[in-house]
């Protein structure tokens, strides 16, 4: 059936929804020039109000906030261009009806020669199969597909069907963009409230403004609702207060969504003010994600991240203490449990900040996957048999602690990276100290050979003969044992061997 041909019962249904829909669907603009905000993509001589004012559209995703005005914005399309207009909602509709769509369109492009815009709301709740199913007719013209979601496209919608729409971001509408909205709801008679003679208050007025947080149809529908309960006073005119607006929204519209971008949004913001030392808005972050329905214990581990790949050792006890402030939590629930939160991110915000470590493991690791994975060499080996040690086994290891400071000079890196230094220590907090300790590795390649060992354990066969007696210095620092429980098929086994007293067993 070609555009504007309604039966009766439609036009009845209409008229019987536009009486009683909320105010905020009553007052939906029908023109661009009732619209109000969006001008970065409907300002006049932008490229989405050139499409709608010559009908030469083109598909698209509307990304914004609650109450932005994504779904009026489509319905004015709808209005202005001669293209059928198909609306479905994403929470309902399945394949099959994507189906029936798409081929009464095909039919309505070949009797009529009319386009058909198809008007998915809530589009990132299609699955990966439904979005497909659409891909084709999108991509050949069929439909010209408008969908809107609040959730960030480039996760929630297929790349194949958004590289074959613009995507158009929308923004909060600012408090005095809301304002006029207001102002407007006020005054009309014919759509909005100007019947009830109402009195708004300017306090109250600014609060509602503020509560609702840029979202139009939290505005709208709690000054309704304010509206309808209060009893006309003094000349049948109704005065609003603050008071009856904090009734009728009983609480901030909080934009939150522990599942969506601003998730992520929220929890990078908090990260990034730990990492710049500032508690003030790391506080802010930190109560934003809370009163959102965040996860603690989510939250817990990610402020355990922030103190290792942050902090690390520039002050060694981050880490203790939001380990401690995660077991708080788990142990004490909500609200108690916030406050340990809170404190854990002021102490790793005034924290010296270092992430050495970070790197450094990060450097190690890119040498594990890009070079090649040399055996470890073989004075670094431990020698449980005699096989092993025939074969060179710990030949050559020299013992730290026979030397002075425990500091011994040997090369510890497999041959093809011999000489990498990935950690390196900053000035900062306790990794002064760390800096200061570790200075004897700039210094043993120039300090080679000049090394005495505190005491002398004998020629190498002595020490070779304390190993088969088993007094193993390797073993004597704590290494694992690597000699299996069965005969490893060695010519000679260790003899069993009396042990002095208080000696550590392998």
């Amino acid at each position: 059936m070609p555009k504007g041909q309604k039966t009766l019962f439609d036009a009845q249904r209409e008229e019987a929804l536009q009486r009683q829909a909320p105010l905020a669907a009553r007052m939906r603009p029908r023109t661009l020039e009732e619209f109000v905000g969006q001008e970065q993509i409907v300002g006049p001589g932008k490229l989405l109000r050139r499409a709608i004012a010559s009908d030469t559209l083109f598909s698209m995703i509307l990304w914004g906030p609650p109450g932005s005005g994504k779904t009026t914005l489509a319905r004015i399309i709808a209005e202005t261009t001669n293209a059928h207009f198909e609306p479905v909602s994403a929470v309902s509709a399945g394949v099959a009806d994507l189906r029936r769509i798409v081929k009464e369109a095909q039919d309505r492009l070949g009797m009529f020669q009319q386009r058909t815009v198809v008007f998915i709301d809530e589009i990132h709740r299609f699955n990966k199969s439904q979005q497909d199913a659409v891909l084709p007719y999108v991509e050949d013209g069929t439909i010209i597909l408008i969908g809107a979601t609040t959730e960030n496209p480039s996760f929630e919608v297929n790349p194949a069907l958004r590289s074959r729409a613009r995507v158009f971001v929308l923004e909060s509408l600012t408090d005095e963009q809301l304002g006029t909205l207001v102002d407007r709801a006020l005054a009309d008679r014919e759509r909005g409230l100007g019947e009830y003679d109402v009195l708004l208050a300017a306090d109250a007025r600014a609060y509602l403004v503020n509560m609702a947080n840029g979202d139009a149809r939290t505005a709208l529908n709690a000054l309704e609702a304010a509206v309808l309960s209060k009893a006309p006073g003094v000349g049948g005119k109704r005065l609003i207060t603050t008071e009856d607006i904090r009734d009728a929204l009983q609480s901030r519209a909080l934009r939150y969504d522990k599942n969506g971008e601003l998730h992520y949004d929220a929890i990078s913001a908090l990260h990034k003010c730990v990492r710049d030392s500032d508690p003030d808005a790391a506080l802010y972050w930190l109560g934003r994600m809370l009163e959102g329905g965040e996860d603690p214990l989510y939250i817990a581990r990610r402020i355990v991240r922030m103190a290792v790949e942050d902090i690390g050792l520039a002050d060694p006890q981050a880490l203790p203490l939001t380990i401690a402030a995660q077991q708080a939590v788990h142990f004490l629930g909500q609200p108690e449990g916030d406050l340990a939160l809170a404190q854990a991110v002021v102490y790793l915000c005034q924290c010296p900040k270092s992430n050495s470590v970070y790197t450094a493991y990060g450097a190690a690791l890119k040498d594990v996957a890009e070079t090649r994975n040399e055996p470890v060499p073989l004075h670094l080996r431990n020698a449980p048999t005699a096989l092993m040690k025939g074969l060179g086994y710990g030949k050559g290891y020299k013992y730290a602690h026979d030397y002075e400071d425990a500091q011994v000079d040997q090369e510890h890196f497999p041959p093809n990276l011999v000489g990498r230094r990935y950690y390196e220590p900053t000035g900062r907090g306790f990794e002064a100290t760390v800096r200061e300790r570790l200075a004897w590795r700039d210094e043993r390649r120039a300090a080679a050979g000049s090394q005495r060992p505190l005491r002398q354990p004998g020629p190498p066969d002595e020490r070779e003969a304390l190993s088969l007696a088993g007094e193993e210095p390797q073993l004597e620092i704590g290494e694992e044992s690597q000699l299996p429980p069965e005969d490893d098929g060695a010519q000679v086994r260790r003899p069993a061997a009396k042990r002095a007293p208080g000696k550590r067993r392998a």
